[in-house]
């Protein structure tokens, strides 16, 4: 009887290391977490062969790097120079953010675009608000610089500052340059050369195929009608050295 408590007792430590040794390698295993800029902590972004990520597992309302999910855009970002119309420099470095949803809809015109031998350049996505408050002060006018109290949809990761070049990185010719403010760069202004006329209607309808809209007075500024009710934001991106 003796012999057979002790075989119990010892069948039954056997069994339990196991099973923690089972417990074990499961939490070993399991995928790691990854933080992304707004605290999308329950948030995986995958990433293919490429290296660039998918947007697997993250909601669309996540800020993003764009470049990190996609290799087939071009960048001009002015607000990280003084050649911009508010001649200073705003962003500590260039980068392209956006929300999820922005960078869905964009990626799906370039490949639009791309089929045309063109793609998107970029001068300006994502703006903290922290920056439009910048911008406010060297230039307090609300006809070129949103009013921060209540933010613009650049503060929102929906709206983007473009223009089309080919695919070898010549830029089509859209009248004026980035942040022209005067009637020549108006999308009604008619009075105009064919080929800037061509050049802006391809980039207009085609964007806005894709859930974007733009404003009558800047060629190059459009928002994604679905950003419209997102909250003003204000995550600053870090900056290599």
């Amino acid at each position: 009887m003796r012999t057979q408590i002790l075989f119990l007792v010892t069948l039954s430590f056997i069994l339990s290391c196991k099973r923690q040794d089972k417990h074990k390698t499961v939490v070993e295993k399991a995928p790691k977490k990854e933080t992304g800029p707004v605290g999308t902590s329950k948030q995986v972004a995958s990433k293919t062969v490429s290296g660039l990520r998918t947007f697997k597992g993250l909601s669309d309302t996540t800020f993003i790097r764009l470049a990190d999910f996609s290799d087939e855009f071009s960048y001009d970002l002015r607000y990280a120079t003084e050649n911009n119309f508010l001649k200073a420099k705003v962003y500590d470095c260039a980068e392209c953010y956006t929300r999820v949803k922005t960078a869905k809809a964009l990626i799906e015109a370039n490949n639009d675009f791309k089929e045309q031998g063109l793609r998107l350049r970029f001068f300006d996505c994502y703006r903290p608000n922290s920056v439009q408050y910048k911008m406010w002060k060297i230039v307090p006018n609300p006809q070129y610089v949103a009013d921060p109290k209540k933010g613009s949809i650049h503060n929102k990761g929906g709206a983007v500052d473009v223009t089309l070049e080919t695919l070898d990185g010549k830029v089509l010719d859209m009248g004026t340059d980035f942040d022209f403010f005067g009637k020549r760069a108006y999308h009604d202004n008619l009075d105009l050369p064919k080929e800037i006329l061509k050049n802006r209607k391809l980039l207009k309808e085609t964007i806005e195929k894709y859930g974007f809209w733009s404003i009558r007075t800047e060629w190059w500024h459009y928002n994604l009608s679905s950003a419209s009710n997102d909250k003003v934001a204000d995550f600053k991106w870090d900056c290599k050295e």
